[in-house]
C-alpha cells in the first residue's frame, strides 16, 4: 500500500469522535490507535499461480515464502500503472490485498492474460473482516490481551488465535510509527477485539485522523496520488519493484528507466507554509507549473499542513522555491537536508 486497506470507521464510533481528533493524534504518534479496516481480497490459485503472478506484477512472487508479503504494482505494456496490490504468499494460494475499488478492474486485467496456465482466481473481499492497530503501543496493547506481536520491517502475515478465534496478524508497511492489521472471516470477532483493544487504552480514530497520518508518513494511495499515466519509478516507491526476477508486464519500460538512472518526475511529501490548499492545486517554481498536490492534511495537534504531491525531478535538485496558490512548499528531500545540517 502504497496503502492497500481503507479504514472503514472508528472501532464502536464513540459519540465524541468528531470532537477529539487531537487525542485520536496523539494516540497515533504516541500511544495506540485502533479503527475499522475493509480491503480487496482475492485468491489466485493452481498450480501455475506463482509462476503466472509472478510474470505479471513488479515485485517477486517466487522469492516468497509462506507468511511473506510484497507491495507490487500492475503495470500495462507500456509501463503504465494500473494498480497497486499486496503479494501475500500461503501454502496453497496466493492472497492479494487490495483496495476495494481496485477489485473489478484488478480481476478483469489478470483474467485477460491466464491463456494455457493452471490458475483461478477469486474475489474473497466480503469474507474478511479487518481491524488496524496503529502507533508506538501498538504491540504492547496487542500483547496486553493476549496478542504477540513485534513490530518489523518487513511485511509478515501470520495465523493466530484469540480467545479461541483464528485471526490473520499483519505487520503492514511502517515508515514512522508500527502499523498492524488483525483480519478474521467473523465480523462480531472484529467488534471483540475493539472493545478489548479499547479496555486496554487504545483510541478509537476515524478515517480522517488516519488520512492525515498516511499523508504525514507519505504513503501513497493509488487513484489519488499514484494514477494510471504514471511510471513505477515516477511514484518513489522502489519497494514495489525487483529488478532480478525475470520477466513480467512492462519490465522493459521499467529496465529502460533504470539504465537511465533517472525520472523527470517524482512524488513526495510537503510541508506547506500557508493555506491549506485543495488537491490538484498546481505547484509553481520561476514562474512556471513544475507539478501538482495531490492530498493535503493539516495535522490537528501542530497545526503543520502536510501534502504529497508530483513535481519535475530538477525542481527539488535545484532546490529553488516553489510555490502554490496560497503559500509555498517544501518537500521532505529539503526538509530532510536541513534538519541534518543543523
Amino acid at each position: 500500500m502504497g496503502r492497500n486497506p481503507v479504514p472503514a470507521e472508528a472501532c464502536r464510533m464513540p459519540e465524541n469522535l468528531s470532537t477529539n481528533q487531537n487525542e485520536q493524534a496523539q494516540a497515533l504518534q504516541n500511544g495506540a490507535g485502533i479503527a475499522s479496516l475493509t480491503a480487496g481480497w482475492i485468491a489466485v490459485t493452481g498450480a501455475d499461480r506463482v509462476r503466472w503472478l509472478n510474470g505479471m506484477v513488479t515485485n517477486s512472487v517466487q522469492a516468497l515464502t509462506p507468511g511473506d508479503g510484497a507491495y507490487s504494482f500492475l503495470l500495462t505494456a507500456q509501463g503504465r500503472i494500473q494498480g497497486d496490490l499486496t503479494v501475500w504468499a500461503e501454502t496453497d494460494r496466493l492472497l492479494l490485498e487490495t483496495t476495494p475499488q481496485q477489485v473489478p478492474a484488478i480481476l478483469a486485467m489478470l483474467d485477460r492474460f491466464i491463456i494455457m496456465d493452471d490458475v483461478e482466481l477469486a474475489d474473497q473481499s466480503e469474507q474478511w473482516h479487518g481491524l488496524t492497530v496503529i502507533g508506538p503501543q501498538a504491540a504492547d496493547k496487542l500483547g496486553t490481551i493476549g496478542i504477540a506481536a513485534r513490530p518489523s520491517r518487513l511485511l509478515k502475515r501470520q495465523p493466530v488465535q484469540w480467545n479461541g478465534h483464528a485471526l490473520a496478524l499483519i505487520n503492514a508497511y511502517s515508515p514512522q510509527v508500527p502499523h498492524f492489521e488483525l483480519w478474521s472471516q467473523n465480523a462480531a470477532t472484529i467488534d471483540q477485539l475493539c472493545s478489548a483493544l479499547e479496555a486496554a487504552g487504545a483510541t478509537p480514530c476515524s478515517p480522517e485522523t488516519l488520512e492525515t497520518l498516511r499523508i504525514q508518513e507519505g504513503i501513497p494511495a493509488y487513484g489519488t496520488d499514484i494514477r494510471d499515466r504514471d511510471l513505477p519509478q515516477e511514484t518513489a516507491q522502489t519497494r514495489a519493484l525487483h529488478f532480478n526476477k525475470g520477466c513480467y508486464l512492462g519490465q522493459e519500460i521499467v529496465e529502460r528507466i533504470r539504465s537511465r538512472g533517472n525520472v523527470h518526475r517524482t512524488l513526495t511529501t510537503f510541508t506547506l507554509h500557508g493555506q491549506a490548499p485543495a488537491p490538484g492545486t498546481p505547484l509553481e517554481a520561476d514562474g512556471k507549473t513544475v507539478g501538482e498536490l495531490t492530498s493535503i492534511a493539516t495535522h490537528p495537534v501542530s497545526g503543520h499542513i502536510f501534502a504529497l504531491g508530483v513535481i519535475r525531478r530538477e525542481t527539488i535538485d535545484r532546490g529553488i522555491t516553489i510555490t502554490y496558490a496560497g503559500g509555498t512548499a517544501t518537500p521532505a528531500s529539503a526538509t530532510e537536508a536541513s534538519t541534518t545540517a543543523s
